[in-house]
């Protein structure tokens, strides 16, 4: 890993691609800077790569959820969530307003928990393929079918962990079934909910520290999903429009498989609270890392308004 604490100056460079060794980088050089930054341990990943996840706020306050990099190769969600605690910390050392609101207020009122890569060893596999000191390594080219994971979403198993969570997960398999779906590079939902270390802990951390409200960030489309199977909590129509009108993005309803079986439907179902897929950004996937600042650019105010919603 870099030197970064000596070469990065105040701004770090979001604009590159970012992998599970720049995501501790930027959180240790954080923790480093900032005495109020927490950091929080939630488990690893199949290979061994921890979650990093960091709190943002007075631990009794009330607690919010965000979470990138389900997919490997949406990695571009961990810049600008990793982004996003950066500027978080800045604006609360400096005692600026965001928005119109104290950051004092967001930082006592509001415990904002930060899980910028969920998926690591998915990344690694989308950025620079199979590994042959991977004890996969054989499994993973025949899922793959063949050497360019560029567009590799599942975890290094082949689970797709937006398809892991127990929520509609018996009506998903079926799907499973009609549409030849198996373990592989997208869709294939593991064996059981929460089969897969990933998913299993961050379900551990809701559960520890129920949140009122998640957002979760996947590319791209410019879309805010906000129901499951076509439910809801009240308000979260209310919010989901603030957020359409803060970002530009659709508010919209999943279809087909991407009803079944993710984060969104499973807190809703379980909790009965808010959450909120955001689809970052528009193009193909994996979005280039130029894409960041525009996508950061629409997304700055939800990101610090979002837990001041509900």
């Amino acid at each position: 890993m870099e030197n970064y604490e000596k070469s990065y100056p105040k701004m770090l460079p979001f604009n590159r691609e970012c992998d599970h060794d720049l995501v501790g980088a930027y959180i240790s050089v954080l923790l480093s800077r900032y005495s109020f930054l927490e950091q929080v341990y939630v488990g690893e990943s199949i290979r061994g790569r921890e979650l990093y996840c960091v709190r943002l706020g007075r631990a009794d306050a009330q607690p919010v959820l965000y979470v990138g990099a389900h997919h490997g190769m949406e990695r571009i969600t961990s810049s600008l969530l990793l982004r996003f605690i950066n500027e978080y910390c800045e604006s609360m050392a400096e005692g600026v307003r965001m928005y119109g609101v104290g950051m004092d207020y967001i930082f006592s009122e509001r415990c904002i928990y930060v899980l910028p890569m969920l998926n690591p060893d998915g990344v690694e596999l989308s950025l620079r393929g199979a590994s042959e000191e991977s004890p996969l390594y054989e499994r993973l080219l025949r899922m793959n079918g063949g050497d360019d994971f560029t567009h590799w979403q599942a975890n290094e198993r082949g689970v797709d962990l937006n398809h892991n969570y127990a929520a509609g997960f018996t009506e998903y398999k079926a799907l499973e079934k009609e549409d030849g779906i198996i373990n592989g590079p997208t869709k294939y939902s593991g064996e059981y909910p929460e089969s897969e270390p990933e998913t299993s802990a961050l379900c551990r951390l809701i559960r520890t520290v129920s949140p009122e409200m998640i957002l979760t960030l996947h590319t791209q489309g410019e879309e805010i999903f906000y129901t499951s199977g076509g439910t809801c909590p009240k308000i979260s129509h209310r919010i989901g429009r603030v957020m359409s009108d803060m970002t530009g993005y659709r508010l919209a309803e999943p279809e087909g498989s991407a009803a079944y079986g993710g984060l969104t439907d499973w807190f809703v179902a379980e909790y009965g609270k808010p959450s909120f897929t955001i689809e970052c950004g528009k193009g193909k996937n994996p979005l280039p890392p130029d894409d960041f600042f525009n996508i950061y650019a629409r997304l700055r105010e939800l990101f610090f308004r979002a837990p001041i919603l509900f």
